[in-house]
C-alpha cells in the first residue's frame, strides 16, 4: 500500500528492488549461529514464538531483504543525503535472537557496514546516531551497542509499552501513555539537544515508527497526523542543519485501519523528500 501511494502521490521518487543481505553483512551484528539457524530452519520453537512469525524460506528471504535496503539506503544517503527502506526498523532483534517481529536488525548491520566501508576509504572513523522514535524501545540495538561509543542510541518510547525488560540506550526517554503532541516534541527537542551535547555523528539512521500514532491499537501513545509530521520534520532538521546524511526505516505501525498507518508513512516520505531536494539543489549549486 505504501509503495501505491508513493508511485501515485510522489511519482518522482526512485524505488528500487532490496538488496539481500549476505551472511557476512549479517555478521557485522549477529552471531555466526543466529544466522545460521534462522536461515537452515533449525531455530527452535521458542524462539520462533518470541519472534511472533513462523518459519519460513520467504520469511527469511524477506528478513535478509529488508536488512540489505537498509543497507542501500545507507549507501544512498552517503552520496545524495537522504533516503530510505520502506520496510526495516527491525530493532527488537539482537546479536543473537529476534523478537517483536523482528529477526535481524537491519539498522545495527547498515551501521557497522558503513563504518566498514568509510573506514577503507582512510578517513577517520565514521560515527552513527540511531535516532529511534518507534514507540517501542529498541531493546535489540542498544544491546547491539552497548559498549561500542562510536554508535549513539537513542530511544524515544512508551515507559510501560513493549518490550517489558528493556535494555540501556545511550539516551532513553520514557514517555507516559496519553502523551500527546505538545509533551512528544518537547521530549524530542530536548533528547535532540542531548545528542547534539554528547555526540557528532556523520550518519543518522531514523527509524520512523508510525505506532506513536492516537489510533495505534499497540501505540498507546496521542500523536496527531500533524504531530507527527512536525516529529519528522525536527529529526531531518536536525540532520540538515549540521548537513548530515539520514537513512530512515519505517518501523511499527498498527493503526486498526491500515490506511492510516500508511498515511503516517507516506508524511514521512513527503517530509523526506523536501529535504531531499535540498541537498541536491545544494549540491548543484556546489558544482556550479
Amino acid at each position: 500500500m505504501l509503495r501505491e501511494r508513493l508511485e501515485q502521490r510522489l511519482p518522482d521518487i526512485r524505488v528500487y528492488e532490496a538488496p539481500r543481505a549476505s551472511d557476512g553483512e549479517l555478521a557485522l551484528a549477529h552471531s555466526p549461529a543466529w544466522i545460521a539457524a534462522v536461515s537452515d530452519g533449525s531455530i527452535d520453537a521458542r524462539a520462533m514464538r518470541e519472534i511472533g512469525f513462523p518459519w519460513s524460506e520467504a520469511m527469511v528471504e524477506r528478513s535478509r531483504r529488508s536488512t540489505g535496503a537498509t543497507i542501500a539506503a545507507c549507501r544512498a544517503a552517503m552520496s545524495e543525503g537522504v533516503s530510505a527502506n520502506m520496510a526495516g526498523g527491525t530493532h527488537h532483534a539482537s546479536a543473537d535472537k529476534g523478537g517483536g517481529f523482528c529477526v535481524f536488525n537491519d539498522a545495527a548491520v547498515a551501521a557497522r557496514l558503513m563504518q566498514a566501508e568509510h573506514g577503507r576509504l582512510g578517513r577517520i572513523p565514521l560515527q552513527v546516531a540511531v535516532i529511534d522514535l518507534d514507540v517501542h524501545q529498541g531493546n535489540g540495538t542498544a544491546s547491539i551497542f552497548q559498549r561500542d561509543v562510536s554508535v549513539f542510541t537513542l530511544s524515544i518510547h512508551g515507559q510501560k509499552n513493549f518490550p517489558f525488560r528493556k535494555e540501556t540506550s545511550d539516551l532513553d526517554v520514557e514517555l507516559p501513555d496519553g502523551c500527546g503532541d505538545a509533551d512528544y516534541l518537547a521530549a524530542l527537542e530536548h533528547a535532540l539537544d542531548e545528542l547534539d551535547r554528547r555526540f557528532s555523528p556523520g550518519l543518522v539512521i531514523y527509524l520512523a515508527g508510525a505506532d506513536p500514532f492516537e489510533r495505534d491499537r499497540l501505540g498507546r501513545l496521542k500523536l496527531s497526523f500533524d504531530g507527527l509530521e512536525a516529529r519528522d520534520r525536527r529529526v531531518f532538521d536536525f540532520a540538515w542543519q549540521r548537513r548530515l546524511p539520514l537513512a530512515f526505516a519505517m518501523a511499527g505501525g498498527y493503526a486498526s485501519d491500515i490506511s492510516e498507518t500508511v498515511q503516517v508513512q507516506l508524511g514521512t516520505f513527503r517530509v523526506a523528500f523536501e529535504y531531499w531536494k535540498r541537498w541536491q539543489n545544494a549540491a548543484a549549486r556546489t558544482i556550479t
